[in-house]
């Protein structure tokens, strides 16, 4: 039997990597000594946020490291993905919340950013990164957007590419959102000249645009530290980066701040559809095709997928989803495996899902759940194998 593996990560405590070890693992471990051969192959996917990268890695990129600035400033070292002439940039790497210094967030408040990141947190590491995979040849990339920090409309990404954003008296301006409020005029003149044969893909399921009440500062300012006043103040400062921006480059970068996504990841999304004229594209959809899923699926048997929360807006187009439809496309059952799950019965069935697993019912303790999830998955990999035959697995997969 031949079983494909295809999870998400679990977030909080397991990469999809290790969310497919774990699985095979207890695969075997409940098929040894029989006489039919288990082949498996683990193909980590994800839908374009976080674990990009992994799922880049699984599939035959290389992974690169580069030294570049992180959200505040400070120096880090960033992991990017390099395949022939295509790179896969995971931007939380260079300019993500994970990656803020202790100092900019809050020891008091569950380890939030705090206002004065939220206002200067800089996407400039991002473009350090693209600058990298430049270097590494890379005219094809893919920036996969989701857990940044800043709110900057991807300012920080132009100035990474060798833009300089200057003030009414010619000084470069500071790191971050707020700053765009002194914005007088763009120096393009060092900007990288090989973006110009380079092409770009928007991994991004977000759909917001960059200004207004549903824009970056609004919806996702607060979730970096933005106070009310702040949120105002970025939404207000990315306006004029629009303007100083069409004045350089034209009326195009008017209309990309209403563009589907420009809101995405700080309004890097903005940057990257009005400078780098990118496309955009489902995070999941990038990431199946980059991984080559389909085409992987050939002669499987049983597919596995899943994520640490299975819910309503995994419905949406999340990993487990995409994976569901493509493993209906080649005739396949799919079972689904998560932390936790809010779907009902109906929701499961209508997904496509001939079988969901969550943690939670094998040990109801939460942090247990989190903190075990290794162990937990390997016995349910144990269960799984155990019912490999079952006609619960084998019939025909439902439509999705």
């Amino acid at each position: 039997m031949r079983i494909v593996i295809a999870p998400d990560k679990f977030k909080g405590s397991l990469s999809a990597p290790d969310v497919a070890r774990h699985l095979e693992t207890g695969l075997r471990s409940a098929t040894a000594g029989r006489p039919e051969t288990l082949e498996v192959l683990r193909i980590p996917v994800a839908d374009g946020g976080e674990g990009t990268l992994d799922a880049a890695v699984g599939s035959g990129f290389t992974r690169r490291r580069a030294v570049v600035s992180g959200p505040t400033g400070q120096p880090l070292t960033a992991e990017f993905a390099v395949r022939g002439r295509e790179a896969v940039i995971e931007m939380a790497a260079a300019s993500g919340l994970a990656v803020l210094p202790p100092s900019a967030v809050s020891r008091h408040d569950g380890g939030r950013p705090g206002s004065a990141s939220a206002r200067t947190a800089s996407s400039l590491g991002t473009g350090e990164l693209i600058r990298a995979a430049l270097d590494a040849g890379c005219r094809q990339i893919i920036l996969g957007v989701g857990g940044s920090a800043n709110t900057d409309g991807g300012a920080g990404v132009l100035q990474g590419l060798g833009a300089r954003l200057l003030d009414a008296a010619g000084n470069e301006l500071p790191l971050g959102g707020a700053a765009l409020a002194d914005l007088a005029t763009i120096d393009f003149s060092g900007f990288d000249t090989r973006l110009e044969e380079s092409r770009f893909v928007l991994a991004s399921d977000v759909d917001n645009p960059l200004l207004g009440p549903e824009g970056a500062a609004a919806i996702f300012g607060p979730q970096k530290g933005a106070t009310p006043a702040d949120v105002g103040e970025l939404d207000a400062a990315l306006a004029n980066f629009v303007q100083v921006l069409a004045a350089e480059i034209g009326p195009r970068a008017v209309k990309a701040a209403n563009a589907s996504g420009a809101g995405a990841a700080g309004g890097v999304g903005y940057a990257a559809i009005a400078a780098l004229a990118a496309s955009r594209r489902p995070g999941i959809d990038v990431v199946l095709e980059f991984t080559r899923l389909a085409e992987r699926l050939a002669g499987a048997d049983l597919v596995i997928t899943g994520e640490g929360s299975l819910d309503e807006q995994s419905l949406l187009g999340k990993t487990p989803m995409g994976v569901a439809r493509a493993a209906a496309g080649a005739g396949l059952p799919v079972l689904a495996v998560c932390g936790r799950t809010t779907l009902s019965a109906e929701q499961q069935r209508g997904s496509g899902f001939r079988q969901v697993y969550p943690l939670t019912a094998m040990e109801s303790n939460v942090e247990i759940c989190i903190a075990e999830a290794g162990r937990l998955l390997e016995e349910l990999g144990q269960h799984i194998g155990v019912h490999l035959t079952d006609s619960a697995y084998t019939k025909e997969p439902l439509n999705v």
